[in-house]
């Protein structure tokens, strides 16, 4: 299976394409057939979701995917490329249309179709399967766009209505509620197991990976209007307490390999061929700053020096002076990370602070650093050195402190964009943009959705912050 991972992905895709060549919106057949095995798409959509969203590959339709977009503006990547680029900011409606169109017709149609299936054949481990991912990918699409389809989406109507993010992030919480309650049943005649990249069928991790997002969603909206911060506090506290107990539960896509179309793609998107991806001067720079022991494990050393570039700047003629993503994330075979161990605590020692202070947080937080530190194989000696470098919380900027080292364990992760807007941390740098001045704060529709499906939403700009953002 693992030499042919990009071609059922593709396929998939190919297929989606027919059945809504005409818009690259969320339409879908209303005969879209949906007694295909569940198996047969389950493998597909979870690569898609990994590789083509968590991982922003450039693989299937050679673009730019939204994890390396956004690795860009937390300045964790640049671009090696005179401007203006991705990572001074330019973003336009049409640079978005395949990210919108994998995300609804690659990702989302097809896990309806798992979830219909499941329900017509009493497949129960599959449908929950299907909610967790539908959640997840719901997640990444609301967070990037606000307000979205999806109640609307895959019944046939050519213009779905919009929901508010808000409406959305109900729905999310509902269908890993849904997900919960079906993984009790009895999972049906055909199991999931070889097909499941993820968990190889185990629904018991799959519980405990929708009860890690609803953590992360109820943290999301500390700072949205109509919701307190201890009160969400409390509601991830008691998900966490369902969650991933270990580094083993976390959710890994890990069947890459050296076989031609099967490599991580990570590893693809920093081959010279992509134009000069490489590690940004901001993130080096900091872990040079902490005497980071995670720095040769993130970062390779061309010419004994580590190097990140500043974005926005002139292109350098040779960009393998520049750091690059190490093999630990970006190696040929090395698994992406969906949602890890680490950040889960990293949540937890949010929540604590914001409901029991600084003192009762500092454990958490430091277990949290442990956990990403033995993730990355350093040894118990430099774990124990940079955890008192770090220091115990402050009473005042314990949440920066947090969320700066949450951003180094989630490296590449969707999620510091998220934070960083929530939060405002982590501080970067403000870069010299030859195209908007400041750091969007949001995707802007798609073009194709803006010309077939006309909605007021479609006015916002990529300065107008999504809803739960606050004020």
């Amino acid at each position: 299976m693992k030499k042919i991972i990009y071609s059922l992905a593709a396929i998939l895709t190919l297929l989606q394409i027919e059945g809504c060549k005409k818009f690259l919106d969320v339409n879908s057949d209303p005969n879209n057939p949906t007694d295909v095995s569940e198996a047969l798409v389950l493998a597909p959509v979870e690569t898609i979701i990994a590789t083509n969203i968590t991982a922003g590959s450039f693989s299937l339709q050679n673009i730019n995917g939204p994890a390396i977009i956004t690795s860009y503006w937390m300045q964790e990547l640049s671009l090696n490329q005179p401007q203006p680029q991705i990572d001074g900011y330019k973003l336009t409606t049409d640079d978005v249309d395949p990210i919108w169109f994998t995300l609804y017709s690659g990702a989302l149609q097809n896990l309806d179709i798992i979830n219909r299936k499941a329900v017509a054949t009493g497949n129960h481990a599959y449908g929950a399967i299907a909610k967790v991912l539908t959640a997840y990918t719901l997640g990444v699409t609301t967070d990037l766009f606000g307000d979205i389809p999806f109640d609307d989406a895959f019944n046939g109507n050519f213009k779905p209505a919009y929901q508010s993010q808000e409406e959305i992030y109900a729905r999310m919480h509902e269908i890993l509620d849904s997900a919960i309650l079906e993984s009790g049943l009895d999972p049906g005649q055909h199991l999931p197991f070889s097909d499941d990249f993820i968990y190889n069928g185990d629904i018991e991790k799959w519980v405990k990976f929708a009860w890690a997002l609803k953590a992360r969603y109820h943290m999301r909206l500390t700072n949205a209007p109509g919701h307190d911060a201890v009160a969400q506090s409390n509601l991830a506290l008691q998900a966490i307490d369902n969650a991933f107990t270990s580094a083993d539960d976390e959710a890994n896509f890990a069947v890459y390999s050296a076989n031609p179309s099967s490599e991580n793609p990570w590893f693809m998107n920093i081959g010279e061929d992509q134009g000069g991806v490489v590690l940004g001067k901001s993130l080096v720079d900091k872990l040079i700053t902490r005497s980071d022991p995670r720095l040769p494990v993130i970062a390779t050393e061309p010419n004994g020096v580590f190097l990140g570039r500043l974005s926005t700047t002139e292109a350098d003629p040779d960009p393998t002076v520049y750091s690059v993503i190490n093999e630990f994330y970006a190696g040929i075979d090395a698994p992406v990370s969906i949602f890890n161990y680490s950040e889960l605590l990293f949540l937890k020692a949010e929540a604590t602070l914001r409901t029991a202070g600084a003192a009762a947080a500092t454990a958490v937080y430091q277990e949290a650093i442990r956990s990403h530190l033995d993730k990355l194989g350093i040894s118990a000696g430099d774990a124990d050195d940079y955890i008192a470098s770090r220091g115990a919380l402050p009473d005042a900027g314990g949440l920066g402190q947090i969320i700066e080292d949450k951003a180094i364990a989630n490296f590449l992760s969707l999620e510091n964009y998220n934070d960083w807007r929530r939060t405002g941390f982590p501080v970067l740098e403000e870069l010299p943009s030859p195209y908007i001045p400041d750091i969007p704060v949001r995707f802007p529709y798609p073009l194709a959705e803006i010309t077939s499906n006309s909605q007021s939403q479609h006015s916002l700009t990529v300065n107008d912050r999504v809803w739960w953002d606050g004020d």
